[in-house]
């Protein structure tokens, strides 16, 4: 059997879901809305050396991210070839997200997001999607938190909206 075989069609997988990260600001509307995945841009701007491929699953709020929605990445992560994966998703409800991933024991799956939309100058996006990419390519299989420079996990974290950073509970 060849090497060939072995090889992988990407390194990463990425499954967009929308959020802060992707959130556009309109000013006519004073009104934010989720626009198309960021991921994939900053990734070519940064100049990576590795194979990814982006996937919009949904272009929601994570407030608005229901039980169905869940069920839907969790299909979508579960029968994905790849074993590096990284989820882009709001901040609000991503541990839930994570917690319903529990059970995907052959993947590393790391999800992210963001405090301020990554169209922002002043933006945690781009840090924390380059951590959760290293992340998701360098981590045992699992699934993971990275936000803040830190990696957690789904059963002992919590976000602190106050000092807009996630924490160990």
């Amino acid at each position: 059997m060849s090497n060939q075989n072995h090889v992988k069609k990407h390194q990463v997988k990425i499954f967009c879901t929308g959020g802060t990260i992707d959130k556009v600001y309109f000013d006519a509307l004073s009104d934010y809305q989720i626009g198309e995945p960021v991921v994939g841009n900053i990734l070519k701007e940064a100049l990576v050396k590795f194979s990814f491929e982006v996937a919009s699953v949904l272009k929601k709020d994570s407030l608005e991210i229901s039980d169905e929605d869940r069920e839907i990445i969790y299909q979508q992560v579960s029968a994905e070839a790849c074993e590096n994966i990284l989820i882009t998703h709001g901040t609000d409800t991503m541990i839930n997200t994570a917690q319903r991933l529990a059970d995907i024991t052959d993947k590393t799956i790391v999800l992210t997001g963001a405090m301020q939309p990554a169209r922002f100058r002043n933006t945690d996006a781009i840090f924390n999607i380059g951590y959760a990419i290293a992340a998701a390519q360098h981590l045992p299989h699992g699934i993971y938190l990275a936000m803040n420079g830190q990696i957690f996990t789904p059963d002992a974290v919590q976000k602190n909206r106050a000092a807009a950073q996630f924490e160990v509970k």
